[in-house]
């Protein structure tokens, strides 16, 4: 666990994916501004992320904005959008000296289920789509594999791990203090930015096998020594 707390903007805060993780922040002690298009919605699922908080000590504040106001609060971006729209959201965002957080899945759906799509020729990712439409921001991906039923569950803890890519050892260090508010532990460095084009469409494998065994699966990683961990 981290002692450091955050102001995190969650952009996509009010779909199933921004609310779980916001509630998840907010339970280890971050402040978290939801962001939506409007800030009557994001108020409104603040208020029932603030209600979901009732009782546990030492909870962080949710409160609702619209998307561009949340930016402007907090210096700890999370996109939590879908990947249609994405390019046109995030360049109107003003990012500039901001750490983003990218845990956009550039998903596509057919008659044999969910696969990922192929970005820039197979080139790109959404997390360096990012990074590409706001270079004054450093922007890093994780929490791609989470599910968002896990997230708004009542479990202390999700039994998986989170794999942060980047390329600034700083802004990976903030996306893996995060992830112990969803895991209970820090965040594995998993390598550069460009490897989000492995960890995005993984996620089609993950939903295939929920699929196939009814379940909400996730990522562990075995082998690593416990210090080696975000190091």
């Amino acid at each position: 666990m981290t002692d450091t707390t955050y102001e995190v903007a969650v952009i996509g805060g009010t779909g199933p994916q921004g609310k779980g993780l916001g509630y998840r922040f907010a339970r280890a002690g971050h402040r978290v501004v939801l962001g939506s298009r409007t800030a009557e919605k994001g108020e409104a699922v603040a208020a029932e992320v603030t209600d979901r908080l009732e009782g546990i000590s030492g909870a962080g504040t949710v409160t609702g904005a619209a998307n561009a106001d949340a930016v402007a609060q907090c210096e700890v971006v999370l996109l939590a959008v879908p990947y249609d729209g994405h390019d046109e959201l995030v360049a109107s965002l003003d990012l500039a000296g901001k750490t983003v957080i990218s845990c956009v899945n550039p998903l596509a759906f057919d008659k044999r289920g969910a696969h990922g799509q192929v970005i820039n020729g197979g080139e790109g990712s959404a997390a360096e789509s990012a990074q590409e439409l706001a270079p004054e921001a450093t922007v890093v991906g994780a929490f791609h594999n989470v599910s968002a039923i896990g997230l708004w569950s009542e479990e202390d803890f999700l039994d998986e791990d989170v794999i942060v890519v980047g390329d600034v050892k700083d802004t990976k260090q903030v996306a893996m203090d995060l992830a112990a508010a969803v895991t209970g532990r820090r965040g594995i460095d998993g390598g550069k930015l460009r490897l989000a084009r492995q960890l995005e469409p993984f996620t089609a494998v993950l939903i295939s096998i929920n699929r196939r065994y009814k379940a909400h699966s996730g990522i562990r990683v075995t082998g690593l020594p416990v210090e080696g961990q975000g190091s």
